[in-house]
């Protein structure tokens, strides 16, 4: 928690200097940012999150690291990779990682297509793109055996409906435990 708690102040530290989440969220941090990824580590199966599994779990589009710095902190045994583009988030991020001692978090600063691809035991994004698009881009990194965990709020089960009925047939809808209308789409 100690972790938790010095990442929650260097989101709202460095908030003042960038847009990192929305001022009127600032408020709600911890449910509205850190609980809600948290939540995450819920949807997956111990064996993903075990010493055995393969490859890192993979965060894309991580911005100010949500749910990806969240992840690290509460599982910091485990490799996690940060896929992030905008170099002041980069920065921010790597930051992160230093002040809160996460040896095994990275950060790749580049948009994903220019990630050479490795097996992720997870997926997450957070707000990266539409369904389709993000699994298209995703799946270089997934194999058989990778758990997707994509908060999709409000409009979960709808973009799920997007999917063709057998790659749709993969995943489910969890209802979040932080926003009772919003919606995980999960592969586990």
């Amino acid at each position: 928690m100690a972790r938790i708690d010095a990442f929650a102040a260097l989101v709202l530290e460095e908030n003042q200097r960038q847009n990192l989440i929305a001022k009127a969220t600032e408020a709600h941090l911890w449910q509205r940012h850190i609980a809600d990824s948290a939540q995450l580590i819920e949807n997956v199966s111990r064996e993903t999150l075990g010493p055995n599994a393969q490859g890192p779990w993979l965060d894309l589009g991580s911005g100010p690291g949500f749910p990806g710095i969240v992840i690290a902190a509460l599982c910091p045994n485990m490799p996690v990779v940060l896929v992030e583009s905008r170099a002041r988030r980069v920065e921010f991020l790597e930051t992160v990682i230093a002040a809160l001692s996460l040896p095994k978090c990275r950060v790749e600063g580049q948009r994903l297509e220019r990630v050479t691809p490795f097996p992720a035991r997870a997926i997450s994004a957070r707000a990266f793109a539409p369904l389709p698009k993000l699994l298209e881009l995703s799946a270089p990194f997934s194999t058989r055996a990778t758990a997707y965990v994509l908060p999709k709020g409000r409009s979960a089960a709808q973009e799920l409906e997007t999917l063709k009925p057998s790659i749709r047939a993969m995943f489910h809808v969890k209802h979040s435990l932080t926003d009772p209308d919003a919606g995980i789409i999960v592969k586990a």
